[in-house]
């Protein structure tokens, strides 16, 4: 079983995720990432590689990160220690400091006893999958093994939060001056950045979720956990809510009567409005096939091309960066707004967000409006076989006959699983009860042509 799942090493700290095998982890990565043109210069003119090393509260940070930095130093690297800090804070440092790569501690949104590891290459970006597949086969082979002066030295990044919140406030094209935010910080990564850069650029702000403690990350709070969030803005009449997760990389959102505004929406706003300002590439949107048929139509009417790639925001990056888009993302809050970032980032993606409120004078129920979210059923048919589900062909007929029925008011979708046995049965449809009585049609039909 491969150890890279589809976003960095995640599991259970303790469990599989020990000490030993971040500290393997480390040294592998130290022997793979230190090849290359720029490394081996950088070499041969007497200097050490670099590495920024961060992390999210889980109290299980302290010992992994303790573990990859001794596995980075004893293979020679200098590791500068940036703490505690949203994931893509460590990606933007990686570049700003021209490090030679970077790790980060964190598994996102999952609860405080998982942790993860995420390796960025130079420029702070994401290792493709080749890559990962030799730091893996590396682990079993020699390390690095310096002696004397030429080990590294492990160096506390001391400005490496102020560095990231001037970043974000150099990125935004209007203030946030008479806007009440208030930020739901996951008890994780963003607990002092987000709220510091909401004020610093303008905003009121009213902070929930922004008490660490190592064991409450994402417990109850954050982008998973809305309903909180959306009780807040209500009470205290604020005029919008940013919710992240444990590491930030997500952004979502509520308008000031508690609705949900999820990733499609926010992307449908951005695109629109950057579109307007001449700053979106190509006058394209990247988003995954699971985005909602809505952001399709509004996106079209906007004249505005949307491409679509499989889930994950790796496969967003990776067509982003291929075509040189500047705005791509996921229904689930994972936003990239690659002038500024090179993962995506729940702060920079709220800023942004409540910036246009500020911009257009206009509510965030009113910017979401431009995007009607289409009624979404989505049913796990399980214990099937799922590799057979693009080869039937019955099954692909039956697809088919759905999607004509719905045609351009719906769309279907079967996806396997990338981790259980299981396929998901997606239907759109201009109302629920017709998505509902297309996907239990296709769920029976898959049943009878992919069981065990």
């Amino acid at each position: 079983m491969a150890l890279f799942g589809t976003d960095g090493v995640r599991g259970l700290a303790n469990g599989p995720l020990t000490a030993d095998l971040a500290l393997s982890l480390a040294q592998a990565t130290a022997v793979v990432l230190g090849q290359g043109r720029i490394a081996e210069a950088r070499r041969a003119a007497g200097k050490r590689l670099t590495a920024v090393v961060a992390r999210d509260p889980r109290i299980s940070g302290h010992f992994l990160s303790a573990a990859v930095e001794a596995g980075l130093a004893s293979s020679g690297v200098d590791v500068l220690d940036a703490g505690t800090l949203p994931t893509p804070a460590a990606a933007f440092l990686i570049s700003d400091v021209d490090a030679d790569f970077g790790v980060m501690i964190s598994a996102s949104h999952n609860p405080a006893p998982d942790n993860g590891i995420k390796i960025f290459a130079r420029g702070g970006v994401k290792l493709p999958d080749d890559v990962e597949r030799r730091i893996e086969e590396a682990m079993n082979g020699p390390k690095l093994q310096p002696t004397g002066g030429d080990v590294g030295r492990i160096i506390r990044f001391a400005d490496a939060e102020d560095r990231y919140v001037m970043h974000l406030l150099a990125s935004l094209p209007h203030r946030l001056d008479g806007i009440h935010v208030v930020l739901d910080c996951a008890n994780g990564a963003a607990a002092g950045a987000s709220p510091e850069v909401f004020t610093n650029a303008g905003a009121k702000v009213t902070v929930i979720g922004a008490e660490p403690d190592g064991l409450n990350i994402n417990d109850g709070v954050g982008s998973t956990h809305l309903d909180k969030l959306a009780a807040e803005v209500v009470r205290v009449g604020a005029d919008v809510g940013i919710a992240h997760d444990g590491d930030a990389d997500r952004c979502l959102a509520v308008d000031a009567s508690g609705n949900v505004v999820d990733g499609d929406q926010i992307m449908a706003i951005l695109a629109v409005a950057m579109k307007e300002r001449g700053v979106l590439a190509e006058n394209t949107l990247v988003a995954t096939v699971m985005s909602n048929l809505g952001l399709h139509v509004a996106m079209r009417e906007h004249g505005i091309t949307v491409r679509k790639t499989a889930v994950g925001d790796r496969y967003v990056l990776e067509d982003m960066n291929a075509g040189g888009f500047s705005l791509g993302g996921e229904q689930s809050g994972h936003v990239i707004m690659s002038e500024f970032a090179t993962t995506g980032d729940g702060v920079l993606t709220g800023l942004h967000l409540v910036a246009e409120m500020a911009r257009q004078k206009k509510s965030l129920a009113e910017l979401a409006s431009v995007m009607t979210v289409f009624p979404q059923v989505l049913v796990n048919v399980k214990d099937v076989d799922k590799t057979r589900v693009n080869d039937d062909e019955p099954l692909a007929a039956a697809v088919r006959a759905a999607e004509s029925e719905l045609g351009d008011t719906g769309r279907v979708l079967l996806r396997a699983s990338g981790t259980e046995l299981l396929v998901r049965v997606m239907v759109e449809a201009a109302d629920v009860e017709t998505a509902r009585s297309h996907a239990d049609r296709l769920c029976i039909v898959v049943r009878e042509r992919l069981s065990l």
